[in-house]
């Protein structure tokens, strides 16, 4: 990490010396020589001390941004996805659940698949599919002693009539002619049975006929295609995913349930986190669950990232208001531009070892690759990820064009929903008529699939690291040196003097 003196620490010193704080619109990079390759940088780094990512991308616990759907398709593009906190213990931790049991980890064996009896009805199994939603719908069917008698497809409950589907028995529906391999049959083994037997699932059997594992043929070939080689993975092969929390009785009694369930960091996710109650959880947490990182925000000033990291954080979220839907600055008067709060509480982060995450403000990409020269190790992001297809929320049509809802956890639809929102904001106690909101409900332009707009992110992060000559993230923290810009500057950096007839998929002039 860096902690000798950098190129842009004359740059912030001079600006702090006239008392004047900057942000992404105020400030670009210098280049410099170049023998970078941008496709082939590298854009691993960390979220917190033990958490990795392969992308700087971290998604806001937001409850018009991450749910389940989007954490796994940005783990899976190798970021990370924060659930958000607006839903009850049990439907975080069961949110959290989906992403951590999407993949059945390095070795594609299903070590304890869900299963049911021959005598349940069709009806039973597609109840119990919908309650718990699983993500499949094939399960191996055993008999009254617990033996594999059969499997049911999907293409099973396919056969028979909506109406009798109550009076139809498993064991009537189920394929019986199964093919079976033996307990401990590898990777490689069973990828090449199931090729050449053309099967989806591959049940594993001990001696005495008792299931012991499945394969499933769509997670061997994402395996044996090197696919899976960019998903942002736990140690055990699954997805990593993290999850907000508060503070409080209500913390614990989420994390019981989110660590029953692996989750892989936890975020104290607060409008000000240096605060009395914030470091009393972040030191309980710690002591109570040693192994599990904890990233505390959020902060915007040095001598506050500092506290929490002495209190035990292992990541700190830096941005106190710089974000699209909120208020904050203007209703309380607080807050500190983006760019130079980033570089202020990194320089402590690198005194300690804690990443810094830098929370908000965010509008193209060249912001991202300007947050990490300043010392950010990641970015996360709401109204960029928001009003992608994995987002919660449908699509609506609005003056000729697409939109979703995005929302501030601190606007007053958010609060009145949900107690976490009013206390992420120090308004537990204020009844709903009288709360002060500091975030505005809005719509986002519709922007598809996730997959797609992250490529755009990182691929302009990279050509920043082309540009400035950094092979990879620490490189680009540690050789960042920036110039003021003036408002013509600013100007001159966007399309000027012409009528653009078709937007970029990396640019809006709605952004502006």
């Amino acid at each position: 990490m860096p902690k000798k003196a950098l190129p842009k620490d004359d740059f912030f010193n001079k600006m702090r010396e006239l008392c004047i704080a900057l942000t992404y619109d105020d400030v670009r990079l210098k280049t410099g020589r170049s023998r970078v390759v941008p496709d082939k940088v590298s854009t691993a780094t960390r979220f917190s001390r033990n958490v990795m990512l392969k992308i700087p991308i971290v998604s806001a616990a937001m409850d018009t941004v991450t749910e389940y759907k989007l954490a796994i398709e940005l783990a899976k593009l190798g970021g990370l996805g924060i659930i958000h906190r607006n839903l009850t213990p049990e439907e975080q931790a069961y949110h959290v659940a989906r992403v951590k049991n999407h993949l059945n980890g390095l070795t594609g064996l299903i070590e304890k698949p869900i299963c049911v009896r021959e005598d349940d009805t069709l009806k039973d199994i597609l109840y119990r599919k919908e309650k718990r939603q699983y993500p499949f719908d094939s399960f191996p069917v055993m008999d009254d002693k617990g033996r594999l008698v059969g499997i049911l497809t999907g293409n099973d409950f396919g056969f028979w009539e909506e109406d009798s589907l109550g009076l139809i028995k498993v064991k009537q529906a189920m394929t019986t002619e199964l093919r079976i391999a033996k307990q401990g049959t590898s990777l490689d083994h069973a990828y090449l049975l199931m090729k050449k037997m053309k099967k989806k699932h591959l049940p594993l059997v001990d001696d005495k006929g008792m299931l012991v594992g499945l394969y499933s043929f769509k997670d061997l070939k994402n395996i044996k295609s090197g696919k899976a080689a960019g998903y942002n993975l736990d140690k055990k092969g699954k997805l990593v995913v993290g999850a907000a929390i508060g503070v409080g009785e209500d913390a614990f009694e989420r994390l019981k349930k989110l660590a029953a369930e692996h989750v892989d960091v936890v975020v104290i996710d607060t409008a000000h986190g240096d605060s009395e109650k914030v470091i009393e959880t972040l030191k309980k947490i710690k002591k109570l669950y040693p192994k599990l990182d904890v990233v505390v925000g959020n902060v915007s000033e040095a001598e506050s990232a500092e506290r929490l990291m002495l209190a035990g954080a292992d990541g700190v979220k830096v941005g106190q208001g710089p974000g699209a839907i909120c208020t904050t600055r203007i209703i309380a008067g607080i807050g500190k531009p983006q760019v130079s709060a980033v570089y202020e509480c990194s320089k402590i982060g690198d005194k300690y070892d804690v990443p810094i995450c830098a929370d908000g403000g965010l509008r193209f990409s060249g912001d991202i690759t300007l947050a990490i020269g300043a010392g950010a190790s990641s970015v996360m992001m709401g109204s960029l990820l928001a009003g992608t297809d994995e987002a919660p929320g449908d699509v609506v049509f609005k003056d000729g064009r697409s939109w979703k809802e995005f929302r501030g956890m601190g606007s007053l639809g958010a609060m009145e929903k949900s107690k976490a929102a009013r206390e992420r904001y120090g308004q537990t106690e204020t009844g709903k008529s009288e709360l002060i909101p500091e975030g505005v409900e809005a719509l986002t332009p519709y922007k598809g699939a996730l997959g797609l707009v992250v490529k755009q992110y990182v691929g302009g992060l990279k050509r920043g690291m082309g540009y400035v000559g950094a092979a990879d993230i620490e490189e680009l923290r540690a050789k960042a040196d920036f110039i003021r810009l003036t408002n013509a500057g600013q100007s001159e950096s966007h399309p000027h003097d012409v009528e653009i007839l078709r937007e970029a998929p990396n640019y809006s002039v709605g952004r502006r």
